[in-house]
């Protein structure tokens, strides 16, 4: 996506659109956090991801980061460590999500790191195959393209980030971690069936908007535009 497009009037305006959606979305709850009772998972888990896929990589995570920032502030959520390392998950969903089908490479290495500061720390170490999950990321780049695939890839990516954050700051148990191993699959497999359903609903209606406005902002896969 060429810079000048994303800079211009319409291309900033695609961004600070889809950061109030996302915002919206990071506002209504779809899950508390198991382990963590004060954090809760929302509906921008199933939206966030797409940003980088519609906008590019570089402004889809300008997009949810806004969109992170504005929430934090909105719900005045304490300035802590572990509040703002929340951050980080849903920026590298975007940015696997985003660059799914190019730089296979580097992004393995955050999946494959989290493994490996999962499996060194004394308690992550005894409960060594909950990391296993974050293999999942790592085959789906080598699997033939398909969106639900992306969308598992990205969202055990985020699952990775937050997983490691809740290891190191948080007090946890071998056995706590072990007994979220079937929590953690129905979990991931509720949002990448929602990361893929929002990616079809926006790829819909963006198309729409596009054809109006010609900002040559959004990527738009035709593939997954219903009624065209």
């Amino acid at each position: 996506m060429k810079i000048e497009n994303v800079v211009s009037a319409k291309g900033l305006a695609f961004i600070a659109l889809f950061t109030v959606l996302a915002l919206v979305a990071s506002n209504i709850n779809f899950s508390t956090v198991l382990g963590a009772p004060n954090q809760t998972f929302t509906f921008f888990q199933f939206m966030g991801p797409i940003a980088g896929g519609f906008l590019g990589a570089g402004a889809g995570i300008l997009s949810v980061l806004l969109a992170q920032v504005v929430s934090f502030v909105w719900l005045g959520k304490s300035v802590d460590l572990i509040n703002i390392l929340r951050l980080a998950p849903m920026l590298f969903a975007a940015l696997y999500f985003a660059k799914y089908a190019k730089g296979k490479i580097a992004q393995a290495i955050v999946p494959l790191a989290c493994m490996a500061l999962f499996m060194l720390h004394p308690i992550g170490g005894q409960a060594w195959i909950y990391s296993l999950y974050w293999l999942i990321p790592v085959i789906a780049l080598a699997l033939p393209e398909h969106l639900f695939i992306r969308s598992l890839g990205s969202t055990f990516t985020a699952h990775a980030i937050g997983s490691i954050v809740f290891l190191y700051l948080l007090p946890s148990t071998p056995a706590l971690w072990i007994a979220l191993i079937p929590v953690v699959a129905f979990e991931r497999l509720m949002f990448a069936s929602g990361i893929s359903v929002s990616y079809i609903v926006f790829n819909t209606l963006f198309s729409r908007v596009d054809a109006l406005v010609k900002s040559g902002v959004l990527s738009i896969d035709r593939r997954y535009v219903l009624f065209a």
